[in-house]
């Protein structure tokens, strides 16, 4: 007897769509059914070159298309919010890139338009899905490095001329492209109390952010220190501090092992990811698990969760001046 397939759609055809395609290639549980791009030429050179069955020229034309039952949307921020609505409003369930929306305003209306209609959608900010993101939690709080109350994290790729990251109408920035991943590092350890925030930032020509640095206080007096960069590549890693020792992260975008150090800076252990596609198939599974369940948000990234983050980027953005077009709507 054949496993039923779930039909899982790509709204866009760029780079982080191909990375999408290429995870699904591994995945049995998923059938590579329709991609969609604006010029259809384009959707059926990538549907071709990966093995989807649909080309679509048109997005429109994607979300009309009753087989279709997930839509990964893998276009810029600034274009998200509509491809969702679109999604929402032809009752797809949806798995968006991050970061989710331009601003707060739009994620809200988002996850109320979702919520009203009954149908699935989640953030597919990945890192929140994988499993070693719980295994490393556990080894944080396994006692292994006594008390934790310092984290580190840095994340930078030297990406400031790319169009996306450099134009406000794209919704650019490093803070909407890479800034959410030691925020969702930090928030995925450390947790939510947070008490304080303190910024800053160094912006392009156009106005938007291509270094910030953040430092989260905690109510219980734990701190994360926070720096992203468009400007250069960095180190990538994220470490945890306690009282018997420390545990540096190889990668805090898509980790692959976590090393663990006593007080006196001696290896203790090193623990390892298991073996993955890419790291995308965690999201995929996640939003068809909870689909099947008959949720309307991942367990692993929930509405809330998102819905302040968002806010927690705009507060960032008016402080530092920095402002989209979809701001202004």
């Amino acid at each position: 007897m054949s496993m039923k397939k779930n039909k899982i759609a790509i709204l866009g055809a760029g780079h982080i769509a191909e990375k999408m395609a290429l995870t699904l290639q591994g995945m049995e549980v998923v059938q590579r059914y329709a991609v969609a791009a604006r010029e259809l030429e384009r959707a059926e050179r990538f549907a071709a070159a990966w093995g989807f069955e649909r080309a679509y020229g048109s997005y429109e034309e994607l979300v009309k298309d009753p087989e279709v039952e997930l839509v990964y949307i893998a276009t810029p921020h600034s274009h998200h919010y509509e491809q969702a609505r679109m999604c929402l409003m032809h009752n797809k369930a949806v798995l968006c890139e991050k970061a989710f929306t331009a601003n707060a305003r739009q994620a809200a209306d988002l996850l109320r338009l979702a919520h009203d209609r009954g149908v699935f959608i989640t953030e597919a900010i990945w890192t929140r899905y994988m499993p070693f993101s719980a295994t490393l939690r556990e080894l944080v709080f396994s006692g292994i490095i006594g008390q934790p109350s310092m984290l580190t994290a840095s994340l930078g790729y030297p990406m400031a001329q790319k169009e996306r990251i450099a134009r406000p109408e794209l919704c650019g920035g490093a803070l909407l492209d890479i800034g959410v991943y030691p925020i969702n590092f930090a928030r995925m350890l450390f947790g939510t109390a947070i008490e304080e925030v303190q910024s800053s930032c160094v912006k392009n020509s156009l106005g938007v952010d291509m270094q910030d640095s953040l430092t989260f206080r905690y109510a219980d007096g734990k701190m994360a220190v926070m720096q992203v960069t468009a400007f250069c590549a960095n180190d990538r890693q994220g470490v945890i501090s306690g009282d018997k020792g420390y545990i540096i992260v190889d990668n805090i975008n898509n980790p692959q092992q976590a090393s663990v150090f006593d007080a006196n800076h001696r290896l203790v252990e090193v623990v390892t990811c298991p073996p993955q596609i890419t790291g995308y198939e965690y999201e995929v599974q996640a939003s068809f698990d909870a689909m099947a369940a008959g949720l309307l948000e991942s367990p692993f990234m929930p509405h809330g969760e998102t819905l302040e983050i968002m806010r927690l980027l705009d507060s960032l953005r008016m402080e530092w001046g920095v402002t989209y077009p979809a701001d202004n709507e």
